[in-house]
């Protein structure tokens, strides 16, 4: 099976679970717009969104994940339940001690961490303290969703782990529908959406726990011991873990940040949401796939091999997300548009919300390309370095949101989000680079240039034909005269970019399936 159709795999999950986001969040913005209670809902539900990241997809992708792979190919699978039944023992009871500790502090937590500046005002502060309660043990499933999705992917089953997150945004949207039907105040749609998250969270893990199931593994708890296996997935996690969640940490410090104005956290949201979909599409697809594709050509002894995998995985991020970024910049406003403006969404948030979108698209290639570069430490076990880098771009994020959020506001904030993805990116290919683990082809650097090259005559099209397509996007236009507006220049994009890329070199798509089919050596070593 060649990487490309792995990709595919996860990121048709993706696409369909982001998709499923996209109604959910157009639904929540008919019915809170960008209001206190969407701020107090974001603000709650970021934190067990965080520490997801943080304790959960970063550190197991980066750390379970080899050792798992490692443990399949020295002792077979029956090495490898013994190893999860290992680390599952020792995760729940960790976990569960988070959770206590945090539901005890969760008043010091949002006075000082998730929301500083609803201090002033109680009931906003009362409510926010109230949802994260409720919300919170949604870390725990989710942790455990994570581990047993590391298994599946190193196992090659892609498909369960990709397409459980979609039951969030079922169980959400169900509760919006809910709350909309029954004409329910805001605060109490709030309360709705916090306990179906906390349902949803339930829903994932028995989807992955059937997925592992079908796999061929029966995992059984095993109370908490420290194995030298453990201790060594502790070493990787720890470091991995921030690494992994840096996006989330870079989100909290805005949301921190912008809590002192009535509603940017909403407004950030509600842009995060859109270019989550490319990022989740192409980042989770590439990081998913390329990790245990790495870490098993590498305890193969294929150096080569492993190689060629990372530059073509790179060829593919920058073949999707270079157009996706010019896209979003030149069609932010139209796409805020037509997703969000009606009901307490107004044309004055579109405004708002699309110039943050514009900033986060164009940072959309770099945190993408942290996703395929961080593998390739990973997969060496070494999850030090990155975490190093992260610490270098949470600093520059810190800094510079806070300087440019009196200025300009939470497009301030999305600029430094921007740039510090630009600097970790930057870090990460140039150490990889020194080190001898990545060694760019002339494919690679040539392909690279042409995608660019493409996308930036697609961006000038579109600017030069926006004329043509304003009066239909206009704030009182008919909802239908903006969809189409908005789609036909998205499908004018998609022709303009692909017929350039392909008739300059910059694609091939004959030669891409070929570069990325596994080699039988490495095959013949999967077992």
């Amino acid at each position: 099976m060649s990487l490309v159709k792995k990709f595919m795999t996860v990121g048709g999950a993706t696409l369909g679970s982001r998709l499923f986001g996209f109604a959910r969040e157009t639904a929540m913005a008919a019915a809170l717009g960008t209001g206190p209670v969407a701020d107090v809902f974001y603000a709650a539900f970021r934190f067990p969104n965080l520490f997801r990241r943080l304790f959960a997809e970063g550190a197991f992708n980066a750390a379970f994940v080899p050792l798992f792979s490692k443990e399949i190919e020295e002792n077979g699978l029956d090495g490898a339940k013994r190893f999860s039944e290992e680390v599952f023992g020792v995760l729940f009871s960790v976990l569960m001690l988070i959770t206590i500790v945090m539901e005890l502090s969760m008043p010091l937590l949002v006075r000082f961490i998730i929301a500083p500046g609803f201090v002033d005002d109680a009931d906003k502060f009362s409510l926010t303290v109230r949802l994260a309660v409720v919300m919170f043990p949604y870390l725990m499933c989710m942790s455990l969703t994570a581990m047993l999705s590391g298994m599946l992917n190193s196992l090659h089953h892609f498909f369960a782990a990709a397409v459980a997150p979609i039951f969030l945004n079922l169980v959400m949207i169900s509760a919006l529908v809910y709350a909309l039907y029954h004409g329910a105040e805001p605060v109490d749609t709030a309360w709705y959406l916090s306990w179906s998250v906390l349902v949803a969270g339930v829903l994932q893990l028995l989807v992955v726990y059937i997925g592992v199931r079908h796999a061929g593994i029966r995992l059984g708890f095993r109370w908490p011991k420290f194995t030298p296996n453990v201790k060594r997935l502790l070493i990787l996690a720890i470091p991995a873990a921030i690494t992994g969640g840096v996006t989330q940490i870079n989100l909290v410090i805005g949301q921190a940040i912008a809590s002192s104005k009535e509603g940017a956290i909403a407004a950030l949201q509600y842009a995060d949401r859109i270019y989550q979909l490319p990022l989740g599409v192409v980042g989770v697809a590439v990081g998913v796939v390329l990790l245990p594709e790495l870490a098993r050509a590498l305890k193969s002894g294929h150096e080569r091999e492993a190689s060629t995998i990372q530059n073509r995985s790179i060829e593919f991020v920058l073949f999707l997300t270079l157009p996706a970024a010019v896209g979003l910049w030149v069609l932010s406003d139209d796409i805020i548009r037509v997703l969000y403006e009606r009901g307490a969404f107004t044309a004055h948030n579109t405004s708002v919300v699309g110039a943050i979108l514009a900033w986060y698209g164009l940072g959309l290639p770099f945190f993408v390309m942290i996703k395929a570069l961080q593998p390739g430490f990973y997969a060496r076990e070494d999850t030090k370095t990155p975490m190093r880098f992260t610490g270098v771009s949470v600093v520059v994020n810190s800094g510079l949101s806070i300087a440019l959020f009196p200025i300009l506001q939470e497009r301030g904030i999305a600029m430094a989000e921007a740039a510090a993805g630009l600097i970790n990116t930057v870090l990460l290919f140039t150490m990889l680079l020194k080190r001898g683990h990545l060694q760019p082809d002339w494919p690679l650097l040539s392909r690279a240039l042409r995608l660019l090259a493409s996308a930036l005559v697609m961006g000038a099209v579109l600017i030069a034909l926006s004329g043509y397509f304003s009066p239909y996007l206009q704030p009182g236009a008919h909802f239908l005269h903006k969809t189409v507006a908005l789609f036909v220049q998205i499908a004018l994009a998609m022709v303009v970019y692909f017929g350039l890329a392909f008739a300059i070199g910059g694609a091939d798509l004959g030669m891409l399936r070929r570069n990325l089919k596994r080699k039988p050596k490495v095959k013949a070593n999967d077992g």
